[in-house]
């Protein structure tokens, strides 16, 4: 969709005999946006499918963002038609990873989570989830935060990072060139542009200290803003808007760069497809395959983003895993 949403329309066009599960993000990650979930579980509900919420990243912000005044769509149980939902409390509730939940609408539904095992020679072997040991320490201190913060506490940080968040969007909307896509409705969104490079804009802000995720479809900025960022909003904004400057500049890097995709996607027009992986083989030690990442990351997303098969984009992705990753004397 347009407003970076799921399309609920053609989720029910999708629907097959096969199908046993639809599923809506509040909100999801990339874009910050939260999907038309009454309108799909309704759907869900109307073919007798289950419906499912990821709010692993909305899950302990959303409610408190609406109680403070902020417009957030219907998306948790209440929502006739919605059968389960997760959320993440090493997100927004401020707790150690890896801490989560899922919740169910009914006890029968819950059940299906659990595994019995009354044949092995061991003993009886129950567990209510997939992972049969599970660390202690991460729930606990779930648990303590969660008392410790409660929900004044909740409020109040929320509070706080909303109101960063509105200065944040207010001020990147300002900067000509770039925008905050679409209209998302708490802490998580994406910086975008119709002419600039976002990634060489990342680039800059990397030099500059900040480490902001690179995505694509289209090319966008990651934001994830927390408590913590609450009193640094002014120093992003203006090392971003120097950054982007900075972008708008000529420079031989920039051209340099250009002529590398443009090469790329010259030479992927007109070689065999055979030809294209081989060189995709040698192209990640180029971007830095043999042992880490390249320190500038415009030139290795324009590449990536010009290659037609996704199997020599996995490759590549491998490669660099690979480097980055295996022993060395």
């Amino acid at each position: 969709m347009p407003d970076s949403r799921a399309d609920a329309e053609a989720m029910r066009k999708a629907i097959t005999p096969n199908t046993i599960l639809m599923v809506g993000s509040a909100p999801s990650y990339p874009h910050g946006v939260v999907d038309p979930i009454a309108e799909m579980a309704k759907i869900a509900k109307q073919n007798n499918i289950l419906f499912h919420v990821d709010a692993c990243v909305g899950g302990f912000m959303l409610p408190f963002v609406r109680k403070l005044g902020y417009p957030i769509p219907d998306f948790d149980l209440s929502v006739s038609g919605v059968t389960s939902i997760s959320a993440d409390l090493h997100k927004y509730g401020y707790a150690a990873k890896g801490a989560s939940v899922i919740l169910y609408k009914t006890p029968e539904l819950r059940r299906h989570q659990m595994f019995v095992s009354t044949n092995w020679a061991g003993g009886i072997y129950p567990s209510l989830s997939m992972a049969g040991t599970r660390p202690a320490s991460p729930i606990a201190a779930a648990w303590a935060v969660l008392n410790y913060l409660g929900e004044a506490g909740y409020l109040e940080l929320n509070d706080a990072v909303m109101k960063a968040v509105k200065r944040l969007q207010n001020g990147i909307n300002a900067i000509q060139g770039i925008k905050v896509i679409s209209n998302p409705e708490m802490s998580v969104f994406a910086i975008g542009s119709d002419e600039l490079d976002v990634y060489a804009i990342a680039d800059k802000l990397t030099q500059k200290g900040w480490h902001l995720d690179r995505q694509q479809f289209p090319p966008s900025l990651h934001m994830t803003v927390q408590y913590g960022h609450v009193n640094i909003v002014d120093e992003f904004l203006s090392d971003l808007a120097e950054s982007v400057k900075d972008v708008r500049k000529p420079s031989i890097e920039k051209t340099f760069n250009a002529w590398l995709v443009a090469i790329a996607n010259f030479l992927i027009r007109i070689l065999p497809e055979a030809w294209v992986t081989a060189l995709m083989e040698k192209a990640s030690g180029l971007l830095g395959g043999g042992g880490g990442l390249p320190s500038k990351m415009a030139p290795m997303y324009g590449l990536m983003g010009s290659l037609p098969n996704r199997g020599d984009l996995k490759e590549m992705i491998l490669d660099l895993l690979d480097g980055m990753t295996r022993y060395k004397k």
